[in-house]
């Protein structure tokens, strides 16, 4: 006891500073997942169609928000640094070139994927039967995708400047806005009975595509909402300044950004390629595979919490050119994440039934639930470390290397795995969780050796 008061006492400045930027991430993340319970439990009363329907492009919608996370962080890294090193009129200086991002990416997107919108359910795979929905869905949510750029991106720099607490206002305020308008759109009008008291409410009766036009009109309160903030920022705030691109500055955001695009890129691509084999399985496990991804979310929101602050300090550390600092910031967010997934994988392998049962009343989804839940939840503790280093390098602009490892983690390991086990081996759905958590496991090993062995250094040269 006295060894850890004396560790607490000696870096009480770093564990009050991952307090600060971490705690509002976690805020941010969890109320994200509960509200994403909520959306998933709605659509799922309307049956398992509809679940598959609006799962089948969740991973698309991962490969869509990709180059704005991307970006994100390329700009989030070079304004860390910046502020680490008291150069406040550079961090202004790449804050607009965020505004060239978010432009560039949100009309250009939206066009693109509106217009592939019919023909994405097919290419995929999908049942005829859930095609139109489908593909409804996600017409509906990319079409605000200028709004989601700057939701992601402006929250983004806001982090990298230290204020943590922005974006997880906006983001509170997009989930907010998304339950209200799903409750109203996606059910008939209906009498309900509340402490003896009929009480009416009015719906529109949707469906699917109710629930699409609520996230659509959330993406445009949380974009708006971004942009205000950023305007108001003592730090960031543009005013004054000239907003034409630069591109020295815009190229040191893309020479961190890109490859981080081209990771995040290539993971989502695969988890397309990933839910397309599942699709090979039926609707049932289809079904079951996207409600358990969504009930397995909340248990790792600890690790994206620190994963923000770990971004954010390890880029702080690159200005002050403090690499002892920088390694007791990292082994420090690292063991908290750690210790914080542990818990949870326990609470989720304990009760995978129950977490099932928030968004399914299906007792053969429920029942398949279960064993995926299980199989994952073991792997929680390292997925919390993996999530943290990446954070990490993606904090100090060393990108490179982790998009490599992701790479081949993805292919190698989880997409060629799945295919052996479904193609050749017959395998359901409980060997293709075994094949997603190898990719993880893989992935945290390797992060891990590339952190000991010191092969970030080059940064604190430069």
């Amino acid at each position: 006891m006295n060894r850890l008061t004396a560790f607490y006492t000696g870096n009480r400045q770093i564990f009050s500073m991952i307090f600060h930027l971490a705690w509002p991430a976690i805020v941010e993340q969890l109320f994200q997942t509960i509200v994403q319970y909520i959306d998933t439990a709605m659509v799922g009363r309307i049956g398992a169609q509809a679940s598959a329907a609006v799962g089948l492009t969740s991973s698309v919608t991962w490969l869509v928000n990709s180059p704005l996370f991307a970006m994100g962080i390329g700009v989030l890294s070079c304004i860390a640094v910046a502020v680490g090193s008291g150069d406040h009129q550079r961090a202004k200086e790449y804050g607009v070139q965020s505004l060239t991002f978010i432009v560039t990416l949100g009309i250009g997107m939206g066009v693109l994927l509106v217009g592939i919108s019919p023909f994405l359910p097919a290419w995929m795979g999908a049942d005829p039967a859930i095609r139109r929905d489908a593909s409804v869905y996600f017409g509906i949510i990319c079409a605000p995708m200028l709004f989601r750029a700057a939701s992601i991106i402006l929250g983004s720099v806001m982090r990298g400047a230290g204020d943590a607490k922005s974006p997880m206002i906006a983001n509170i305020l997009l989930n907010l806005t998304n339950v209200v308008l799903n409750f109203l759109l996606i059910y008939d009008s209906r009498t309900v009975t509340l402490g003896g008291m009929q009480l009416w409410i009015p719906g529109a009766g949707l469906g699917v595509a109710g629930a699409a036009i609520g996230t659509a009109a959330s993406y445009c309160v949380g974009g708006t909402f971004m942009v205000i903030a950023y305007l108001r920022n003592p730090i960031l705030s543009p005013r004054g300044l000239s907003l034409r691109p630069q591109p020295a500055l815009l190229r040191n955001c893309l020479r961190i950004g890109l490859p981080v695009a081209m990771e995040r890129l290539s993971t989502c691509l695969g988890h397309v390629v990933f839910v397309s084999m599942v699709t090979r399985l039926g609707t049932l496990a289809l079904a079951t595979h996207s409600i358990a991804i969504t009930a397995e979310q909340a248990f790792y929101v600890p690790g994206f919490g620190m994963q923000a602050a770990a971004s954010t300090l390890a880029g702080n550390c690159v200005g002050e050119r403090d690499q002892e600092k920088f390694k007791r910031v990292t082994g420090i967010i690292t063991g908290i994440a750690v210790a914080m997934m542990t818990v949870t994988g326990a609470l989720l392998f304990l009760f995978p039934e129950f977490m099932m049962s928030l968004f399914t009343t299906d007792p053969q989804v429920i029942s398949g639930g279960i064993h995926v839940l299980r199989i994952v939840a073991v792997s929680e503790p390292m997925y919390g470390a993996m999530i943290v280093l990446e954070g990490v390098f993606n904090g100090i602009g060393d990108t490179r290397i982790p998009f490599l490892i992701s790479l081949f983690a993805m292919w190698a390991v989880r997409i060629l795995g799945t295919c052996c086990v479904i193609l050749l081996f017959g395998g359901g759905l409980e060997m293709v969780w075994v094949c997603m958590v190898a990719d993880n496991i893989t992935r945290c090993l390797c992060l891990t050796l590339r952190f000991m062995k010191g092969s970030w250094k080059y940064k604190f040269e430069a």
